[in-house]
């Protein structure tokens, strides 16, 4: 996957937990906790992909100066 394309996805991750945290402090108490658990797994999807956008960006270790 291009670091493009990483890029891209991490920021339809981050817009969607902005999303679903103002949705959850404006909802009723019934549908809050569905809301929470949607919230928990998109925020631990945006972290997988933060991390792999960061993986992606660092020097191969054959490049680092010793």
């Amino acid at each position: 996957m291009s670091i493009r394309l990483i890029a891209k996805d991490l920021y339809r991750l981050t817009r969607e937990v902005e999303a679903l945290e103002h949705a959850v402090e404006e909802a009723p108490e019934g549908t809050r906790r569905e809301l929470e658990e949607r919230l928990r797994r998109v925020r631990a999807e945006r972290d997988r992909m933060r991390a792999v956008l960061e993986g992606s960006k660092e020097e191969p270790a054959y490049r680092r100066p010793r």
